[in-house]
């Protein structure tokens, strides 16, 4: 996605982010329908996967056992 288009959507992190805000993975819900990801370290950088695909991702990292912030999968 270009970074004009990413600056002009609605950003949301995690409650369990890093209180700087600078360790987390930002959700945005895009016009289309389809939902972007970016790392809030590359703001400029993002993805854009349809609602399928990103439910299989949250199901994936509820199911992998993760215990809080830093985890790894």
């Amino acid at each position: 996605m270009k970074g004009d288009v990413l600056s002009e959507l609605q950003w949301f992190k995690s409650s369990l982010s890093e209180a700087s805000g600078n360790a987390c993975v930002e959700v945005a819900l895009c016009g289309d329908g389809k939902i972007a990801l970016r790392d809030s370290v590359y703001p400029a950088r993002a993805v854009r996967v349809n609602r399928s695909a990103f439910a299989a991702l949250i199901n994936e990292v509820r199911e992998s056992g993760t215990e809080g912030p830093g985890t790894p999968l």
